[in-house]
């Protein structure tokens, strides 16, 4: 808790909404560069020892520079157009913003820390636990790794990536118990579980009482370079992630949510590797979020070898709970009643984007939660994913 509240002595504003307290703090004291790869990390920005935001308007250069904009964007079938002209909507937003040099960090409660199974822990996925395989798919022994989660995703390998490009409908599911949560997400990957190395970044919105104490849909993001053993976390709750925007909190609230057979919202998500500074960068709707600096990677330090979207469910009996992944509907009940991922994309090693070849469906109880991908040219690529749980059809 020393270092999650040391935060406070450099935050210029805070902000209260919807049971969250959201703190402006210097984008230099985030949690990012406690990390010791990131110790001697250049970005670019100005920096200045000031408590007030009208010293901070006034702060002049120092030698310390921040990245602040990635070199390049990805070309090819991405382009201006291709971004969400809806921006993403806080509840906080309503009641103020944070200033420039500073970036909004939701924070983290003693409580929220004491519910977590040791401090150590907190903000982290279980160890092993996180992405879906064929080996879940086939009854591997190593499927433990998958043990208590369900997933319904396409996914594409064969080939090295560097970024992907998806649009994500944006639902609230119903979760059975508080100890459930739901997701829809992409994941980027190197590595492998059996090697203990399994590197990710991934992306997306979930409902997950356990972290937040609430079943707000929320952003989320994660890293890890040791198969969710003890690096990476959610958010910024640890080093890794290097937030540049001012306007966007990751863990906070986002809405509109989409209504079944009623109005639907998507955002876009964007991740690419810069082809100068080797940074994989993330840009939600049309805000660039910031960053994972490579120096925190192993294999992901070069590319990936395995894309992946799609939904998940994590419960202690998975096979019995009844937690809605995406709208709560099978993907057969297609537009506005099951949840969906289009213009779905994938980053070569020229930086530009194209449709992934060879994508294959994954979904351990397709009678729980299931998926299905299709192409056209509206949507491009894309995935119909989802399901009610546990079923009288689902075993």
């Amino acid at each position: 808790m020393d270092k999650i509240n040391r935060l406070y002595y450099y935050t210029y504003l805070s902000v209260s909404a919807n049971g969250d307290i959201i703190d402006c703090v210097h984008i230099s004291k985030q949690p990012a560069f406690d990390h010791p790869l990131l110790k001697n990390h250049t970005i670019q920005l100005l920096q200045c020892p000031y408590r007030t935001i009208t010293q901070a308007l006034n702060c002049a250069p120092s030698l310390v520079t921040f990245q602040m904009r990635p070199s390049y964007h990805p070309g090819g079938l991405y382009d201006g157009s291709n971004i969400s002209t809806h921006p993403i909507t806080q509840i906080w937003h309503q009641k103020g913003k944070c200033p420039e040099n500073t970036i909004p960090i939701r924070r983290t409660k003693e409580e929220d820390v004491l519910r977590a199974s040791s401090i150590k822990r907190y903000g982290k996925k279980r160890p092993r636990s996180g992405i879906p395989t064929v080996a879940s798919i086939i009854d591997d022994p190593d499927a433990r790794a998958t043990i208590g989660h369900q997933h319904a995703a396409a996914s594409a390998s064969g080939d090295k990536y560097y970024g992907t490009k998806a649009t994500i409908n944006l639902w609230q599911p119903t979760l059975e118990s508080t100890s459930d949560f739901s997701l829809a997400q992409l994941w980027i990957i190197g590595g492998s579980y059996q090697g203990n190395d399994l590197n990710t970044i991934e992306a997306g919105w979930h409902v997950f009482p356990e972290l937040y104490q609430d079943s707000n849909t929320r952003l989320f993001i994660y890293w890890t370079r040791t198969a969710y053993d003890y690096t990476g976390c959610y958010n910024l709750i640890c080093q890794g992630f290097i937030q540049t925007n001012n306007q966007i909190a990751i863990g906070g609230s986002i809405s509109p949510v989409s209504l079944y057979s009623g109005s639907q919202y998507d955002i876009d998500f964007l991740i690419w590797k810069d082809p100068k500074d080797g940074n994989w960068w993330l840009q939600v709707g049309s805000d660039l979020l910031g960053y994972w600096p490579s120096a925190i990677f192993t294999y992901l330090a070069d590319s990936a070898s395995n894309v992946q979207w799609g939904g998940e469910v994590f419960s202690p009996d998975a096979s019995q709970t009844s937690t809605q992944m995406g709208s709560g509907h099978f993907p057969e009940e297609g537009f506005s009643k099951a949840s969906y991922i289009k213009n779905i994309q994938v980053i070569d090693s020229s930086n530009n984007l194209k449709y992934p070849n060879g994508v294959t469906l994954l979904a351990e109880r397709p009678s729980c939660h299931n998926v299905q991908n299709g192409a056209s040219s509206d949507w491009g690529t894309y995935i119909f994913f989802g399901g009610p749980g546990r079923a009288l059809t689902a075993h």
